[in-house]
């Protein structure tokens, strides 16, 4: 785990980091040879929305050529980045498939040469129920997306995330059972800025508790052992299933109460 002390990646550097890319790109591979970055997780968060404002990491597809690599590390080695800063591991986990370049959008050229593009909403967020880890952003991201198209007036529907699923990994089977309890419940319920502080802090909270575990057991904390670990710290608080239900009551007993004084207020007129 890491306690985040690294270098971050924000809106207002990413395009920076991403510019100095493509011109060493450039320089290195020449302008006959184009290059092809779409970007995942977080980097297509920051670069589209303004709910979180940064990333530890890029992660992205790379279609390039081995020049990108070079390319890569010089921009590291220039600005202090750390090793892989921009990658393309997540394609070894399972919220990876190999139809997301038909789901990417256009986001910025570079020097002429490197086409940056960002994966679609619905997507993104079929991406982050499959990737479902309860010590990262990935169940707030989901309720920061779905709340600032609302805001815009283009709202992602339960049929609009079934679709994507289905078109990115082939149905719910490889979706994590929790996620999809997440989602249903969160769509039902609605008010994704008030579950948005909630679920968030809960991540924080998880995360805080694995990286305490692993101080005060070096080297103990490994992918085996991690959902136990988590299990046993929620066991001590309440579950993110609680949380979403608190939250429910809570806000159907506000609906009521601002219907009964809108009603109120209609009696007296």
């Amino acid at each position: 785990m890491s306690s985040d002390s690294e270098k971050v990646f924000t809106k207002e550097n990413l395009d920076l980091y991403l510019r100095e890319l493509a011109k060493e790109f450039r320089r290195l591979n020449g302008k006959s040879m184009p290059a092809e970055i779409i970007l995942i997780g977080g980097a297509a968060i920051v670069a589209n929305y303004g709910f979180r404002n940064m990333t530890a990491d890029i992660d992205a597809v790379i279609r390039a050529s081995s020049a990108m690599k070079d390319a890569i590390n010089r921009v590291g080695d220039k600005y202090g980045l750390p090793n892989g800063w921009l990658n393309g591991d997540f394609m070894q986990t399972s919220s990876y498939s190999p139809r997301l370049d038909e789901f990417s959008e256009y986001y910025k050229t570079f020097s002429n040469i490197v086409t940056v593009r960002t994966i679609r909403a619905e997507y993104l967020v079929a991406m982050k129920l499959c990737a479902g880890r309860q010590y990262k952003n990935d169940l707030s991201d989901i309720l920061g997306i779905l709340a600032e198209h609302e805001k815009k007036g283009i709202p992602i529907a339960f049929a609009d995330v079934d679709r994507a699923v289905n078109e990115l990994y082939g149905g719910w089977e490889v979706i994590p059972e929790e996620s999809q309890t997440f989602i249903r419940s969160a769509m039902e319920q609605g008010g994704y800025e008030y579950l948005y502080a909630s679920v968030r802090g809960a991540e924080v909270r998880t995360k805080d508790a694995l990286i305490s575990f692993e101080r005060k057991y070096p080297g103990a904390l490994n992918e085996g052992n991690i959902d136990d670990v988590i299990k046993q710290d929620m066991e001590k608080n309440e579950s993110r299933a609680a949380v979403l239900e608190k939250l429910r009551a809570a806000q159907q007993k506000e609906t009521k109460r601002q219907k009964w004084e809108t009603e109120k207020e209609s009696d007296k007129d």
